[in-house]
């Protein structure tokens, strides 16, 4: 099975949909990691490694892309209605 999820840099907590997932079905990143998609997520859109807490840094590129207003958990989509640029939080 090849990989559907891509992780950019080792310490990110949210990795890349390389095409739309299903909620119900394995993501797979290189190295063979893999966990429980929870929700649909598109194609080039963000998923969560991880837990995520509120009020977390989201880290994509090995930087912080943003901030999460609520908790994520591991295989959840990751976007707008759950995060919020940082240097924008009010």
């Amino acid at each position: 099975m090849k990989p559907n999820v891509l992780i950019i840099h080792p310490c990110d907590n949210v990795a890349v949909a390389l095409r739309p997932l299903a909620a119900g079905e394995t993501a797979l990143a290189d190295m063979g990691r893999t966990f429980a998609v929870v929700e649909d997520v598109s194609a080039s859109h963000k998923i969560a490694l991880r837990d995520i807490a509120a009020e977390a840094e989201i880290i994509k590129y090995g930087e912080t892309v943003a901030v999460s207003t609520r908790a994520i958990t591991q295989g959840q989509w990751v976007h707008t209605h759950n995060l919020e640029a940082g240097r924008w939080k009010r």
